[in-house]
């Protein structure tokens, strides 16, 4: 059975406690490796490597950070297909999924911002003739860089790049539910030379590793990604220690389907946006909100279009859905499923656990499920289920659907679908979302900055946001 080992000052190391936690195979409920249960001693060693790797690190010209960089990108495409295979066994997505998603974007984040690094710029302001202002960016240290599991490579780049590439080191702390793709990506830093302690990856919990990790007295920034509950339990414990803190929480995300949209796209993108990676992406929307003029047409369109996504084995290309992360995220979801039955909501399909045959049985398989009946602001309509589930709500006019969206504590993204471009632009001002997409969905461009409102998050990452939130500015006045 497979180990996997920590990654601290350039070596892949156990937890100092010696003591591991089972990894699940979401596919068929099986445990495949071990993960280290790290705690506090992992995190200061750590720390400690970070640390030491910043004095060189800092002052590595940016030319230099960029091609170790660009050699680290080169490096995970050779390593394509063992990831795919790693993130799919690991979180119980279809392979197709994470070749066509998941792992194109982790050499695409660190390319992007490892020649954004050499394009930054600073700011100059002169003062008729008497002084020149200019303003620096020093990189702030060791960054702490915590990630999610729903897409565990993606997203541990898209944190770790910016922060390298700005001058700072690192310690990340990777999901525990899927550790397997950041243990590779450890091996692919010291395949591609990464100095050591740079970066550091360390596994475990979050109340044993993630806390001594965002309280340590070293570690001056924090950049979290995940559920909203964890999100307000950092807030907390940083905030006496006045830390940088970025914090890309969950949504409920809505939907608008107006009734002058592109029909078919419309609905492609409603299924595509409901159910992708099981609905297990923050950015799914799961409220969608559809024009009573259309309502009926529509509904039986994405019921057909729905029951069409195969549920199945990850690693038969005809599978559209998979296993979602764990056995218990799986009862989470199906007692919202029966909390939405209570409530009187109508089941239009799925709403089931998928039984697959063989191997596969024990599983954890949900049913695409589309729910109707239930009113915008019950309590399935207002909390993050995170899987395969959307609930349709009919509308009839811009100002009550712009209520509804706005009905719930999130506000990540949303999307709006409508011909009358004027009514686009003026419901996505509307609509209180750190993102909105018109005619479209998840349309992802690393130059613009990334984040949500309300209990959505705080602060905002990507492209040179990403740059500067990793740096910290001094301002400096010459007398002319």
């Amino acid at each position: 059975m497979d180990k996997i080992l920590n990654y601290i000052n350039g070596e892949l190391v156990e937890p100092k406690s010696g003591n591991y936690l089972d990894n699940y195979n979401p596919s068929n409920g099986k445990v495949y490796s071990l993960i280290p249960d790290s705690d506090k001693d992992d995190i200061d060693a750590a720390v400690a490597a970070a640390k030491e790797a910043f004095n060189t690190w800092s002052k590595t010209p940016k030319q230099e950070r960029s091609d170790i960089l660009m050699k680290l990108a080169d490096a995970i495409e050779k390593n394509f297909e063992e990831l795919v295979k790693a993130e799919s066994k690991d979180n119980g997505k279809p392979e197709s999924l994470a070749a066509h998603v998941d792992i194109p974007r982790a050499p695409a984040n660190i390319r992007f911002f490892a020649g954004a690094i050499l394009h930054d710029s600073a700011k100059v302001h002169e003062m008729d003739g008497m002084a020149i202002n200019y303003t620096l960016r020093k990189p702030l240290g060791v960054a702490a860089c915590i990630s999610p599991w729903n897409l565990p490579l993606y997203l541990l780049t898209w944190k770790v790049a910016p922060a390298l590439a700005a001058g700072n080191t690192v310690v990340a702390k990777p999901s525990e539910v899927t550790p397997m793709t950041a243990y590779l990506f450890s091996k692919i830093c010291i395949e591609a030379g990464l100095p050591k302690g740079v970066l550091n990856i360390v596994h475990g919990l979050g109340s044993k590793v993630g806390d001594p990790l965002t309280t340590h007295p070293d570690v001056p920034v924090v950049s979290f990604t995940g559920g909203t509950v964890t999100g307000k339990h950092i807030a907390s414990i940083t905030a006496p220690m006045f830390k940088k803190l970025s914090l890309e929480l969950g949504g409920k995300n809505p939907n608008i389907i107006f009734d002058d949209a592109d029909f078919e796209k419309a609905v492609s993108n409603a299924a595509r946006a409901a159910f992708t990676n099981q609905g297990q992406i923050c950015l799914c929307g799961s409220r969608l909100f559809v024009q009573k003029g259309i309502y009926n047409k529509f509904r039986e369109a994405l019921i057909l279009k729905t029951k069409k996504l195969t549920v199945g084995d990850p690693k038969d290309s005809n599978s559209k859905l998979g296993a979602v992360v764990s056995k218990e995220h799986m009862q989470k979801i199906l007692d919202k499923i029966a909390l939405a039955k209570s409530l009187g909501g109508n089941i239009l399909t799925g709403g089931e656990r998928e039984i697959l045959e063989g191997d596969l049985k024990s599983g954890y398989y949900i049913q695409p499920t589309i729910i109707e009946g239930l009113d915008f602001d019950c309590e399935v309509n207002q909390e993050e289920i995170f899987g395969p589930v959307v609930s349709i709500i009919p509308f009839d006019t811009e100002e009550q659907v712009i209520e509804m969206a706005n009905s719930t504590k999130y506000g990540l993204s949303a999307s709006i679908f409508t011909e009358n471009i004027s009514k686009g632009h003026r419901v996505a001002a509307a609509i209180d979302s750190g993102v909105v997409w018109i005619n479209t969905w998840l349309l992802r461009d690393l130059r613009i900055p990334f984040g949500g409102m309300k209990h959505s998050g705080v602060g905002r990452e990507g492209g040179f946001k990403s740059l500067e939130f990793f740096t910290e500015p001094k301002n400096v006045c010459v007398k002319i």
